[in-house]
């Protein structure tokens, strides 16, 4: 019964998509330094059959307001106001082949907290999304990444495409974050109804869904709750990493539109939506408040042991093409090269649980059933919040991986002092030799464990048949002795 309601659900929100301008496309783009310049992935797609190009889009944009102060339980109603030309640029990973092309495409909201363009989600998913056949299509919507301006995590720097290389981009404008939904809205529709040389080629789409991390998490929140509804775009939304509230929904010079600190997705969303939260989005970023049960098309999924960015964020997840190195566990007490942690970072299971979540959104909009509910993170009562946790120091309750439930060390998304940097990459605990001798008295023993556990993760959707033969694999690497 559940498909059969969600099939004209699906059908309206792309008859709405016709109210969204297809922007004007023009490229691939050459020129300049010779390479998109965006942080992402590494290594040449060509080598996992997969083809970067890079396109403009422009038009006119529209900004929005409100008519009434935006309420905590998202059912708000955006107004259109002023109007403004604008020209950004899309990147675009999709497949040489087209028959490896499975009809979806993810559109990700460049995150800028760092003041560039970040391709935060796909570093963490890209290697579930080319394994699968999805395109990729990461959009700079937002001011700082084209034009630049003051990074959220100080003490970065600050490098926007017309500066990085004004040669390729100096013909971009941005006219400023309000505008930014509608150029979100229409970098989709330019994926749905090219108006010019196509990003996906001569490739039939079939799905769009959505994807911001972080910052861009924040921005996804209020384009659920207040954009989706009237632009139709996507036919799923993942929120990445979020913290309790949400973006502006307008910025001076025009009226700024406000969202409250405790925001929930509204309970009437036509679409999927799939909210994923690491320990850090609960705990450091004041996500608790935001907590919604389950619906019909709402899914939470907390994840034990992870933080909001990790070891493979920084260190594996852009040279990753799929091998057993992603899977290795790693402790490194510096997760950029000019910050220093006081303590080693998380090497949690974040990427892992991710390329599940993606994966299930995906089956959620292609056949109507929504994936299994989750258990959520053990909280405890009182100020400030924080975890239950075991006598391993990992958190109790939520997503089970066999790197929390078969631990070499206690992962945690809290714990660090100093820079919001550091406090954001969470900590690692590494178990001293006894510890590991009493756990596991074999190195037998643990991959005996560990192999059950992945058996069971794999069995409850949170890690994906490949993956876990990766982990499988790189438990056997770990010598405990014995």
């Amino acid at each position: 019964m559940r498909r059969l309601l969600l099939v004209p659900l699906l059908v309206s929100a792309l008859t709405a998509s016709a109210a969204v301008p297809s922007p004007t496309i023009d490229g691939p783009v050459s020129g300049g330094n010779g390479a998109p310049f965006v942080a992402a992935t590494t290594f040449d797609p060509a080598v996992v059959g997969y083809v970067q190009e890079e396109f403009f889009i422009s038009g006119t944009a529209t900004s929005f307001g409100s008519a009434t102060p935006l309420g905590s339980d998202g059912q708000w109603t955006a107004v259109p106001g002023a109007t403004a030309p604008y020209k950004t640029r899309i990147v675009v990973y999709r497949p040489i082949k087209k028959s490896r092309f499975n009809g979806t495409v993810l559109v990700e909201w460049l995150n800028v907290s760092g003041g560039l363009d970040a391709a935060a989600g796909w570093i963490g998913f890209h290697t579930e999304l080319m394994r699968e056949g999805w395109a990729y299509v990461a959009v700079s919507a937002q001011y700082v990444g084209v034009e630049g301006g003051n990074p959220l995590l100080p003490g970065l720097p600050v490098s926007p495409l017309k500066t990085v290389d004004p040669a390729r981009y100096g013909s971009l404008s941005h006219p400023g974050d309000s505008f930014s939904y509608d150029i979100f809205s229409q970098a989709g529709q330019a994926v749905r109804t090219p108006n010019g040389p196509s990003p996906l080629a001569d490739f039939k789409v079939k799905r769009v869904l959505a994807a911001g991390e972080s910052q861009s998490a924040f921005r996804m929140v209020t384009y659920a709750n207040a954009i989706q509804p009237i632009a139709g775009v996507y036919d799923g939304i993942l929120i990445h990493s979020r913290g309790g509230g949400a973006a502006n929904l307008a910025e001076a010079p025009q009226t700024p539109v406000a969202a409250p600190s405790a925001v929930t997705i509204r309970t009437d969303t036509q679409v999927p939506v799939l909210t994923f939260q690491t320990e850090t989005d609960l705990l450091f970023l004041g996500s608790v408040p935001s907590r919604q049960p389950d619906t019909d098309m709402i899914r939470l999924w907390e994840v034990a042991g992870t933080a909001h960015a990790d070891t493979y964020t920084v260190a594996v997840g852009m040279a990753d093409t799929g091998t057993v190195a992603g899977a290795e566990l790693l402790v490194t007490s510096s997760p950029l090269p000019f910050i220093s942690c006081p303590l080693p970072i998380n090497s949690g299971p974040h990427h892992f649980v991710l390329k599940a979540a993606v994966h299930a959104l995906e089956r959620w909009v292609r056949s109507g059933r929504p994936p299994a509910g989750m258990p959520l993170l053990e909280v405890v009562p009182g100020l400030p919040v924080s975890l239950a946790r075991d006598a391993n120091g990992n958190a109790l309750g939520g997503i089970r991986t066999p790197q929390v439930d078969v631990p070499l060390a206690g992962f945690s998304g809290v714990g660090q002092t100093g820079s919001i940097i550091c406090a954001l990459f969470g900590t690692t605990a590494p178990f001293d030799a006894a510890k590991l001798q009493s756990l596991y008295p074999t190195s037998k023993d643990y991959v005996r464990a560990f192999t059950k556990a992945t058996k069971a993760a794999t069995r409850a959707g949170v890690i994906r048949p490949k993956d876990a033969k990766l982990m499988k694999a790189a438990a056997k690497n770990v010598d405990l002795g014995g």
